[in-house]
């Protein structure tokens, strides 16, 4: 396994790097924007540790190259910025996980452990439906009706697990550790804001709601004569 660590404070850079190689994760140090999403883009990593605010290019930008170029490569967010509109953003253009500075080596390397144990989707697992909706894992296209639906990384992965889980209530603790691999606060939104989010661009626009709000206890993706 192989890690990038896109870091411009050298001191935590160094630390972050030494702290991987005790673990026996070896991992490469950049300090600028320009020269992490170049690094990121080759493909050579299993796991990015990427702050948000660099020199050249931000995190977000960063994240964001790679989404589009189609990169799977799982990113951890390590940054000073804890606003909960930040770790939405994190989250919402594909990061896997969010940490804030300061923070605890173990729990870092916890949550790096988590993302690179995470197993791919068996191969005969492909089409995902439930009425007249249907995931497509291969080609990442959900469509609804007939009409495509554009979602981003986390939102296709939230609709997938769903999909997986369709009829069963789901906590928002179990979303959180089974999408995000993370635990959230109870008093933090975040599960609240991409379910919302989700929902706008899936049922909307439709007749029938798929998503419902089970009061006190989660969230069920499923048909209802309503």
């Amino acid at each position: 396994m192989k890690l990038l660590i896109v870091e411009d404070e050298p001191k935590t850079g160094q630390f972050l790097r030494q702290g991987m190689a005790e673990a026996g994760l070896a991992a490469d140090l950049v300090t600028d924007g320009l020269s992490g999403r170049e690094c990121a883009l080759s493909g050579h990593y299993d796991l990015i540790i990427l702050d948000v605010m660099l020199p050249g290019l931000d995190g977000w930008q960063v994240l964001r190259s790679l989404r589009e170029a189609g990169s799977p490569v799982p990113v951890l967010f390590l940054t000073a910025r804890d606003a909960i509109d930040d770790r939405v953003q994190g989250l919402e253009l594909g990061a896997d996980d969010y940490l804030v500075k300061p923070f605890a080596f173990a729990e870092l390397l916890a949550r790096v452990r988590t993302l690179l144990r995470r197993g791919v989707v068996p191969p005969q697992e492909t089409q995902l439906e439930l009425g007249d909706l249907h995931l497509d894992l291969l080609s990442r296209r959900v469509e609804r009706g007939g009409q495509r639906i554009d979602l981003t990384t986390k939102e296709f992965a939230l609709l997938e697990f769903f999909l997986r889980r369709r009829g069963e209530v789901l906590p928002k603790s179990l979303i959180a550790a089974e999408v995000w691999d993370m635990h959230f606060e109870s008093d933090t939104n975040v599960i609240e804001v991409a379910v919302r989010r989700l929902r706008a661009k899936l049922d909307d626009a439709f007749p029938t709601r798929l998503i419902h709000t089970v009061r006190g206890m989660g969230y069920v993706l499923e048909e209802r004569d309503d």
